[in-house]
């Protein structure tokens, strides 16, 4: 991780990497900080330095953030005690008078967050859009009577919206054009559905050209593709790991890895975001001690990450795990979700963004639903790998294969970035997205905003903290034309209250000035800019050695 002055810690070590003459930074997560060369496709590929940001706010502005929740949850309590006495109306969901002695179905005080907090900002989230979601969308215009219970359409359309929020992170997701010929074709000859899972019979050629053609792109010996991106995670799992077994998971995995790996059965321990040394402990401590009580070597011991955290913008530190998990032998389960067609020279994720060898990881997940602008998602690596998962996985079993008009716009994506269209448009959509991504990183920080994340990261988080300038800030942002995403609790910590935005290779310089120079002037106007270059919170921990770590 690293601080915001540019440095990264590598291997416990905090690193400051120096400034070539053409302006890249030159640097790597090599261990104790040397370069290392890696081998990729015959040509030398260098680790890319692990920069990072996650600097800490003003501490008024934590004080101010705090005191905004608790006077909201006193007048929360207040509004409940007034509804509770019938002085005020309820408008939340309540059990019906006959079921007045029935077990209540769910616990009434789970709501209070939704009921006196989240509703006075509801009207920021599930806006309906009513177009393709491309560099500009349509946004459909609703009010509210009711303060944010209820919604209702003007009729209106708010036109050509920059679309600050969606994962079109290579601008494929557009509306029909001459090159989706042949998914239109496909759709006329096999129609929308399949209505059979894959063991039965619903394995198309399709599906298999799909698989086949992933496999060459990824550079494993074989994949297997899965109708929805979720359950390839929360499905899939299970499958791999069970009883006896341990999960090392990140703190910041998506909800999809966390619930597969409960569902799994499997013991579960997390490790502090991308924190080599604590990982390290775990691993340690599970081949001395192994299970608990009975002691015995675990079955298995899998470590569960991902590529980009869409949350944070950060990127894992995958070289160094690679070297853990090989030490310690283990297993390496690696979500692309976000990472895959976003980074690497040619799109290949954070395995060719590092200069890996495919072999290093283990387990290959992604989904389509971000950088392919599709549906689905995949599980790649070894042939006795996806072969045990074709019998065993319950996706496989009992869900519902790929459409097949989604399959071929897969082909279609894949072989774009590919090259294998005929034409360069994927790798230049590749390399926009690159510029695109560190020119709108540089001007934020420049601004003076606190951003989180890597440096080549396409997820970028803005800090906003207090609960009422998320909602201003949003509100804003839409009256000038442009759509964004703002994220809190329960979604976050409760104090990291945050923007994402997306940025896409569709987006041109204008529209990321456009964007840029509507946050500067939101940035004065609600007092936004936080950063003060001081030092971050997060590598403090990283960088501590505490006694646990101590050999002796």
């Amino acid at each position: 991780m690293a601080n915001s002055g540019g440095g990264a810690l590598c291997n416990g070590t905090l690193h400051n990497h120096k400034k070539q003459s053409n302006g890249s930074q030159s640097g790597n997560c090599g261990k104790n900080g040397i370069v290392r060369e890696a081998q990729q496709n015959g040509k030398p590929h260098f680790y890319k330095p692990c920069t990072e940001s996650f600097e800490e706010a003003p501490l008024y502005i934590l004080v101010f953030t705090y005191m905004g929740y608790g006077i909201g949850t006193l007048f929360g309590y207040f509004r409940d005690f007034l509804r509770n006495w019938g002085i005020e109306k309820c408008n939340a969901a309540v059990e019906r008078e006959e079921q007045k002695g029935f077990v209540p179905l769910y616990q009434d005080f789970e709501n209070f967050y939704t009921r006196n907090l989240y509703m006075r900002i509801r009207d920021n989230w599930n806006r309906p859009i009513c177009s393709a979601p491309a560099a500009r969308f349509d946004v459909m215009e609703r009010v509210s009577d009711d303060y944010n219970w209820t919604f209702r359409f003007t009729g209106r359309i708010i036109k050509d919206v920059i679309n600050m929020g969606s994962y079109n992170f290579l601008g494929l997701a557009v509306k029909y054009n001459e090159s989706m010929s042949t998914v239109k074709s496909v759709l006329e000859e096999y129609g929308s559905g399949v209505a059979s899972t894959r063991q039965e019979m619903g394995t198309l050629d399709k599906h298999q050209e799909l698989e086949d053609l992933m496999a060459k792109f990824l550079n494993v010996e074989a994949v297997m593709v899965f109708g929805m991106g979720f359950a390839t995670n929360s499905m899939n799992i299970p499958a791999l790991v069970g009883k006896g077994c341990l999960i090392l998971s990140d703190e910041l995995n998506h909800t999809s890895i966390v619930l597969g790996a409960r569902l799994s059965g499997a013991t579960i321990r997390t490790f502090k975001h991308n924190n080599i040394q604590n990982l390290e402990k775990l691993l340690r401590d599970a081949i001395i001690y192994g299970q608990p009580r009975t002691h015995r070597a675990w079955k298995k011991i899998l470590i569960l990450v991902e590529g980009i955290y869409s949350m944070e913008g950060s990127i894992v530190n995958l070289p160094q795990i690679v070297a853990l998990k090989k030490k310690y032998k283990a297993y390496l389960y690696m979500d692309e979700a976000h990472s895959i067609g976003a980074v690497g020279p040619t799109g290949r994720g954070v395995r060719e963004f590092f200069g890996l060898d495919p072999d290093d990881v283990d387990v290959y997940m992604g989904t389509f639903t971000k950088s392919f602008a599709a549906s689905g998602g995949y599980i790649a690596g070894k042939k006795e790998l996806v072969d045990y998962l074709r019998v065993h996985s319950h996706s496989a079993v009992y869900a519902t294969s790929m459409s097949p008009p989604i399959a071929e716009q897969l082909i279609r994506s894949v072989k774009l970035v590919m090259g294998l269209d005929g034409t360069t448009q994927g790798l230049q959509r590749i390399q926009r997205l690159a510029r695109n991504t560190q020119y709108f990183r540089q001007r934020l920080k420049e601004m003076g905003f606190i951003i989180y994340g890597n440096d080549h990261s396409p997820v970028v988080p803005l800090l906003l903290y207090m609960p009422s300038k998320v909602a201003a800030f949003a509100r804003q942002m839409l009256d000038k034309k442009i759509g964004v995403v703002v994220v809190g609790f329960p979604a976050t910590p409760l104090a990291e209250a945050r923007a994402r935005f997306c940025v896409s290779a569709a987006h041109t310089r204008e529209m990321l000035d456009t964007v840029l120079e509507a946050l500067d002037e939101m940035g004065d106007l609600l007092r936004l800019k936080y950063s003060r270059h001081r030092k971050s919170a997060h590598p403090v921990l990283y960088e501590e050695l505490s006694f646990e770590l101590d050999d002796n």
